[in-house]
C-alpha cells in the first residue's frame, strides 16, 4: 500500500484538549480578537467523541471564572442552576458511625456559600458551543498523538493520530493518516497527567525549580433516585472510613444532590497510599455502605460510572508554564487548589491568562520562545488562591489525614496561608508501596448488585469503547517487569489500582501471565502514575475511543 502522506493545516493557536481550560482559552482568544478588531485562527482538538465525553468530576463549581468569561452567563442559559442549599461535613468513624463536624472547624476556603453543584461535562458541553458560536475551529474525535517541532526545537503544533491502523502497526483498508495542525503557539489543556505534557515537562525540564507532583484517583457514580428523597443543593462531604483502615492513604469522599432527581456520589484516594493489596474501587463499594451514604441511595438505580485521576501537588509542584512555542494550562500543569479539592475554576482562570498572553504576542506578530503566562499567573487572584492554600496538600503526606488536616484548620484560621512556611513531600507516589510481604491483603465484601457492584458492570455504564483492532495504547517499557519484578514484591498492583479492569495476572499452565485489557480503559491515567517502576506509559488510542460520559 502506498504510504499516504498528512496533509497539513495553519492556525494562530492550537489547544489540545475540550476541558474547562482549553475551551475557556478558545472563546477568550476570539472574544480578544473581537474587541481588539483582531482576525485570529484557533483550533481546538478534543480526543472524545464529542465535547464533554471524557469529562469528570464532582463537582461543587465556582463561578468566579465564568463571571468574568461570560459575565450574562445566567441569561445565556448557562448549565450552572443548582446553587448549594445545604453543605455538610462528617467524620466517618467505622463502617457504621458518623460525627458532623462542625463548620467552625471547616476551613473558610472549604465553605460552598455561592457555589453551585452541577455535571461539569454538560457545562464543557456548554462552553464547546459558545466556543465554536465565537468562531472557534472545535475537532471532537482527534486525538493529539505526536507534538511537532521546527527546525529550532520550537513546538510548532501537533499532529492527530492516524486511524485505522491495526494491533501490529499494519495499515487497514480503513486507514487514514493525521493531519499536521501548524500553530504559531500551542496550548496544552489536556488534565490531569497529559501525555504531550509529560514529554514537554520533560523535554523542556519544567519542573527542574518544582516540588514533587502528588496524585489521587476519583471514583464517581450517578444514581436516580425516588424524587422524594432528592434535595437539589445539597452537599455532603467527608473523611476518614474506610481510608486509613489498612493502607494509611488520604483522601476523602462527596456526595451532591443535583437537578433531576439525581446524586453524584464519589471517592477520592490519595494515590501515596504504601499497601499493594489496596484497590480503590472495592474501597468505594464497601464505602457506600455506611448509614451516611446508603440513605441517600434508598429505592435509587446507579445509572453512570468512572474514574479520573487528580493532580494534587498544588502550588508547590507547579512546574514553569511556557516552553518555546506553547504553555501548559489547567491540570496538564496542575492549577487544583488542593484544599478546596477544586480545579474547574482555577483552569478556566489559566486558561483564560493563557489566552490573553498569547493573544498580545499573536497581535505583535512576535516568535518569543517564552510568553509572559507566568507573569500574568503572578498578578492574578489564581496565584493568590493557590498560595494561600499552598501546604494543604504536602501537610497530608507528611502529617497523615488527621494530623494534616488539622494543620490546615489552624494555618487558615491564623493566617490564612499567609506566613513563609512552605511545605514539600518529595516522596513521589510511585515509590511509596511497601512490599507485599510487609502488608495485610485486604479482603473486601462481594458486591450485593443492590449499592456496591463489580469492576465490570461498572465499565459497561460508563459506555466505554475502543476499535479492538489497534494498537495497544498501554505501552510497557519491559514486558517482562510485571511478572518478573512487580508480582514477588508488590503482588502486582496494577489489578487493583486500575479501576477498570485493564490488568490482570491470569494462570496458565502453572505460571502467571500479564494481561491488558485495553479497550476496558477508562483513561483515568492511574497506572501511568502509580506503576512501581514506571514501566507503563499511557499514550492515546484512537480518536473517539475512551468513556462516553452523560452528564458526569
Amino acid at each position: 500500500m502506498e504510504e499516504q502522506e498528512r496533509e497539513s493545516m495553519d492556525f494562530d493557536v492550537v489547544i489540545v484538549g475540550g476541558g474547562p481550560a482549553g475551551l475557556s482559552a478558545a472563546s477568550r482568544l476570539m472574544q480578544l480578537g473581537a474587541e481588539n478588531n483582531q482576525e485570529i485562527s484557533v483550533c481546538l482538538v478534543e480526543k472524545g467523541s464529542e465535547i464533554g465525553a471524557h469529562i469528570l468530576s464532582g463537582a461543587v463549581f465556582v463561578p468566579k471564572a465564568l463571571d468574568e468569561l461570560f459575565p450574562d452567563w445566567k441569561e445565556m442559559d448557562a448549565p450552572v442552576s443548582n446553587p448549594v442549599t445545604a453543605d455538610e461535613y462528617y467524620f466517618l468513624l467505622n463502617e457504621t458511625s458518623k460525627v458532623p463536624l462542625p463548620r467552625v472547624l471547616i476551613p473558610k476556603p472549604l465553605h460552598n456559600d455561592g457555589n453551585y453543584a452541577l455535571s461539569l461535562g454538560n457545562l464543557c458541553r456548554w462552553l464547546g458551543e459558545q466556543a465554536e458560536a465565537l468562531g472557534v475551529n472545535v475537532f471532537p474525535g482527534f486525538a493529539a498523538s505526536e507534538i511537532l517541532f521546527d527546525d529550532n526545537g520550537r513546538v510548532s503544533g501537533v499532529a492527530t493520530g492516524d486511524m485505522g491502523v491495526g494491533s501490529t502497526g499494519e495499515e487497514k483498508p480503513t486507514y487514514q493518516p493525521g493531519y499536521e495542525l501548524r500553530a504559531k503557539y500551542t496550548l496544552f489543556a489536556e488534565g490531569c497527567r497529559g501525555h504531550l505534557g509529560k514529554e514537554l515537562i520533560q523535554r523542556f525540564d519544567l519542573d527542574k525549580n518544582s516540588g514533587t507532583q502528588h496524585y489521587a484517583i476519583g471514583l464517581k457514580e450517578l444514581w436516580d433516585i425516588p424524587p422524594e428523597n432528592a434535595q437539589p443543593g445539597k452537599v455532603v462531604h467527608a473523611l476518614g472510613w474506610p481510608l486509613g483502615r489498612f493502607a494509611g492513604t488520604g483522601g476523602g469522599s462527596f456526595l451532591y444532590h443535583l437537578e433531576n432527581n439525581q446524586v453524584s456520589l464519589g471517592l477520592i484516594v490519595d494515590l501515596s497510599y504504601s499497601n499493594p493489596y489496596l484497590s480503590p474501587f472495592d474501597e468505594m463499594q464497601r464505602w457506600k455502605h455506611h448509614p451516611a451514604i446508603a440513605s441517600h441511595l434508598s429505592g435509587g438505580k446507579r445509572v453512570a460510572y468512572g474514574a479520573r485521576a487528580i493532580v494534587k501537588g498544588g502550588f508547590p509542584a507547579l512546574p514553569q508554564l511556557t516552553f518555546p512555542g506553547g504553555a501548559l494550562i489547567g491540570d496538564d500543569a496542575g492549577f487544583l487548589n488542593v484544599l478546596k479539592v477544586k480545579g474547574s475554576h482555577t483552569a478556566m482562570k489559566s486558561g483564560m491568562l493563557g489566552a490573553e498572553a498569547v493573544f498580545d504576542a499573536v497581535r505583535s506578530g512576535s516568535t518569543v520562545d517564552d510568553i509572559d503566562i507566568q507573569k500574568r499567573f503572578e498578578s492574578s487572584w489564581l496565584y493568590d488562591e493557590l498560595h494561600s492554600s499552598r501546604n494543604a496538600g504536602p501537610a497530608l503526606h507528611k502529617f497523615g489525614m488527621f494530623f494534616g488536616s488539622a494543620y490546615s484548620v489552624f494555618e487558615q484560621a491564623l493566617t490564612r496561608g499567609k506566613h513563609p512556611l512552605t511545605l514539600r513531600d518529595k516522596t513521589p507516589d510511585h515509590e511509596t508501596l511497601k512490599q507485599a510481604s510487609d502488608c495485610k491483603p485486604i479482603d473486601y465484601p462481594k458486591p450485593d448488585g443492590s449499592l456496591s457492584f463489580d469492576k465490570l458492570s461498572s465499565v459497561f455504564l460508563s459506555s466505554t469503547n475502543h476499535e479492538e483492532d489497534q494498537p495497544c495504547h498501554l505501552a510497557l517499557e519491559d514486558p517482562d517487569i510485571p511478572i518478573r519484578d512487580n508480582l514477588p514484591k508488590y503482588a502486582e498492583p496494577a489489578q487493583r489500582y486500575c479501576p477498570a479492569g485493564v490488568y490482570e495476572v491470569v494462570e496458565e499452565n502453572g505460571s502467571s501471565r500479564f494481561q491488558i485489557n485495553a479497550q476496558n480503559c477508562v483513561h483515568c491515567k492511574t497506572c501511568d502514575i502509580k506503576d512501581p517502576a514506571q514501566n507503563i506509559t499511557w499514550v492515546v488510542p484512537e480518536g473517539t475511543g475512551g468513556p462516553n460520559y452523560p452528564n458526569m
